[in-house]
């Protein structure tokens, strides 16, 4: 009650205690002037779990955790009360249970009317979950400052509205070369091309954020060396609950390695397709110049038989040679087809490319003329190429007569020889190039050059800028599958009234250069050997025997490999096997040529093609120790490739077959000769090789056969195989005597036959196999006995 007796009249200090004792979001709390507290209320025993029995009487530090106290968190607190009147503070403090809290404290100090201090009022509001959030937004915070800091893949940093920069990460210090300190403050527009500046191209960009929120964009940006990058940019406007622009955020990313990669990858597709679409088109040629070269072999076989029969026609030898004239354009033709197809057979050797550019000095002064310089610039060292050289001359004489043809008023031509490498970088997008050591050949002229889209067809076949009729459009496209079939790379360098550069890289060989053999004599050689040629095509074959015949070969012939390797394996001595490369049938030529050398060890071989597709030529090279004369070739190409590959000189001509013309003319008697063989092939040959000496021939495959065949002529020789179906060639001949009385025999075997005088016949043995120099010699004894026997 209070002294006015009125009982709804509260003292101030009654209000309080009222409200004290009621709350419970606050602990509230009197403290003696020593700190001993004297009050609680039950907001205080929700807050710290103290009850008020238990803390009432005890220092208000029990409320404190460790540190707080050793930070003299404590007294501060009624310090700043004193000196205040009140202090506001916020920290951590603890409960019964001992666990911490965050709280926000207000102490108050309370006076007597007098102004002595009476004690302490401490409010305590529990802001752990607010600390907690504030907490979680700080740690946010941190952990984003961190992550954008430890990016290094992408410059990330803020910009002012007006455009400077006012944070920058690692990734923009690593990406544009800058320190936070070089370019915190500076204007963003530092990072662009001095040409983008002047266009706006930094102001429209945030003008563009500014206005659509976003701007994004990719172009060329420079570092702080100056170097220049391709960058995808990024720039976000950053605004606030207001949406007042504050600023902008800018990602930057250097994308030169994936543009470079896609660069990279649309080389590699355009470089595919290229060579696919020469693969295809190879493949093409290839069979076309297969087929061609055949065509080109019958004409000029039959071209030159008919001029050594009309040697003396002085009216048909002039057409003769322009005939053959157009068989060589024709065959150069093929032959370019086959380079731009990478079907030709190359015999690469170590060439020193100098001394060859030399050598060929004199050739290009005469294809150039004199309105032309030629000038050759040779570095120190140069390494030596592994390259057909033959090959190389022909592609450097078409470079320079297409040089030529550029310069109609005159220039000048460089050629030029270097060392070169060629790096992981410079053939990333060339899938047929590998990187290494190359030797450079240059060919540079001074004329009229190429537009982007001649050059971008310079290599197709055919495709040519002159006029109808001055040239093939096979140039080019010739030397980059010679190049290319080589191991090499070419490239064309050109713009237009400013000349063109062909450059030529071959691969770079550590081993001694060759030294060509000079040849010592061009006169046509000949021999007596025996050849079996082997050609599908018969009117091929039909004029290849002539031309063997005519420089004195014995010659055999079969129509595919399975007929040749029975002949081979008959018995009849055979030389020289000169055999198409590609041909019908289940056995490869190559595989037949290895099986008949197995049969006959002495055997030669000398292969022959217009295409030789992958039998003998691997990788662009002719197979170790393969011999090859391609399609289509001379009587005096013949000749010396066939002396060449017997090994031996053979004889000038007139050659062995003139020999054998006039004994046939000498000698009134030719032999009825009956032959009994029961192989097909083997008993042909043997047969062609009689008939060649002038003889008659009957041949039989069996001996009822050849009884038949007695039955109805009589014989002067019966030549015959031991070993024949139904009865042996012994009771054959014995027989037979009784027939044809005074019948000679010769025995063709692989053994020796046992002599035995009770036969009463004359007889003759010729061991398989035999030569036929043997069989012309064992006739020869028949003839001989038969004089004999006449002359008694």
């Amino acid at each position: 009650m209070n002294p006015s007796g009125s009982k709804n009249d509260f003292l101030p200090s009654d209000w309080a205690t009222i409200w004290a004792r009621t709350t419970v979001d606050l602990a509230v709390f009197g403290l003696t002037p020593e700190g001993i507290v004297d009050s609680w209320n039950h907001g205080g025993t929700l807050i710290y779990q103290y009850e008020p029995e238990d803390i009432v009487g005890q220092h208000y530090s029990v409320l404190f955790p460790a540190e707080a106290i050793a930070a003299e968190t404590l007294g501060a607190e009624l310090k700043g009360a004193l000196a205040h009147g009140s202090f506001a503070i916020e920290g951590w403090r603890k409960r019964k249970d001992g666990s911490a809290f965050w709280a926000s404290v207000v102490t108050t100090a309370i006076q007597d009317h007098a102004g002595a201090l009476t004690g302490f009022v401490k409010v305590v509001r529990d802001e752990t979950e607010k600390r907690q959030a504030h907490d979680a937004v700080i740690e946010s915070e941190r952990s984003f400052r961190l992550l954008v800091q430890g990016v290094s893949d992408y410059a990330i940093f803020m910009l002012s509205p007006e455009g400077k920069v006012t944070s920058w990460n690692l990734g923009a210090q690593r990406i544009k070369g800058y320190t936070a300190e070089e370019i915190v403050g500076s204007h963003f527009s530092r990072f662009y091309l001095p040409d983008e500046i002047a266009a706006g191209v930094p102001d429209n960009a945030l003008a563009t954020a500014a206005r659509d929120g976003r701007f994004e964009a990719e172009g060329w940006r420079l570092r702080n060396d100056g170097t220049r990058f391709r960058a995808h940019v990024v720039i976000d406007a950053i605004r606030d609950d207001a949406q007042t622009l504050i600023g902008f955020a800018k990602i930057t990313r250097d994308v030169t390695e994936r543009r470079e990669a896609q660069r990279t990858l649309e080389q590699t597709q355009a470089a595919l397709f290229q060579s696919q679409k020469m693969e295809a088109i190879g493949k093409l040629t290839g069979g076309v110049a297969h087929d061609f070269n055949n065509v080109l072999q019958i004409l000029r076989g039959n071209l030159e038989l008919i001029s050594t029969r009309h040697a003396r026609d002085e009216w048909l030898i002039t057409r003769l040679v322009n005939a053959l004239d157009a068989v060589d354009r024709g065959a150069k033709l093929a032959s370019q087809l086959l380079a731009f197809g990478r079907r030709q057979a190359l015999r690469p050797v170590s060439v020193n490319v100098a001394n060859m550019i030399r050598g060929t000095d004199d050739l290009l002064r005469r294809a150039l003329g004199e309105t032309i310089a030629v000038e050759t610039v040779v570095a120190g060292g140069l390494w030596n190429a592994m390259v057909d050289m033959h090959q190389l001359e022909n592609v450097l004489l078409n470079l320079a007569i297409n040089a030529r043809d550029a310069m109609p008023d005159g220039g000048k031509l460089t050629l030029e020889l270097s060392n070169a490498m060629l790096d992981d970088a410079y053939v990333r997008s060339l899938s047929d190039v590998p990187a290494g050591q190359y030797v450079m050949l240059g060919v540079t002229d001074t004329g009229t050059g190429m537009t982007p889209d001649v050059l971008e067809r310079a290599f197709d076949p055919f495709f040519t800028t002159k006029p109808e009729g001055a040239g093939s459009g096979l140039g080019l496209s010739m030397a980059y599958g010679f190049v290319k079939q080589t191991g090499g790379h070419i490239r064309i360098y050109s713009e237009t009234d400013h000349g063109t550069t062909v450059r030529i890289y071959l691969p770079r060989t550590t081993t001694e250069a060759y030294e060509p053999a000079h040849v010592v004599s061009t006169r046509l050689m000949g021999g007596s050997e025996t050849v079996l040629v082997v050609e599908d095509d018969a009117k091929v074959q039909a004029t290849v025997i002539e031309m063997l015949s005519g420089l004195g070969y014995g010659v055999l012939r079969a129509d595919n490999a399975e007929q040749a390797l029975v002949i081979v394996g008959s018995g009849v001595h055979v030389d020289l096997l000169f055999t198409d490369v590609v041909m019908p049938g289940a056995l490869r030529s190559p595989e037949m040529a290895r099986q008949a050398v197995r049969l006959q060890p002495h055997l030669k071989v000398l292969f022959t093609s217009g295409y030789t597709q992958n039998a003998i030529v691997h990788a662009g090279r002719l197979d170790e120790g393969v011999e090859l004369l391609s399609k289509p070739y001379s009587r005096a190409e013949l000749a010396s490739k066939v002396r060449q590959v017997l090994g031996s000189p053979g004889q000038a001509l007139p050659s062995y077959a003139a020999a054998i013309e006039p004994r046939r003319r000498t000698e009134p008697a030719a032999l009825d000769i009956l032959i009994v063989e029961d192989d097909d092939l083997a008993r042909e040959a043997v047969c062609e090789l009689v008939s060649m000496l002038g003889h008659t021939v009957v041949q039989a495959e069996s001996p009822t056969q050849a009884f038949a065949e007695m039955a109805r002529h009589k014989f002067d020789v019966l030549m015959t195989d031991i070993n024949l179906p139904g009865m042996s060639g012994l009771d054959l001949a014995q027989q037979a005597s009784s027939f044809c009385p005074g019948l000679s025999v010769i025995f063709a075997s692989g053994e020796p036959v046992v002599t035995d005088e009770t036969r009463a016949f004359t007889w003759f043995q010729l061991l398989k196999p035999f030569t036929f120099d043997e069989l012309h010699a064992v006739i020869q004894k028949v003839l001989d006995e038969a004089d004999t026997r006449a002359a008694h």
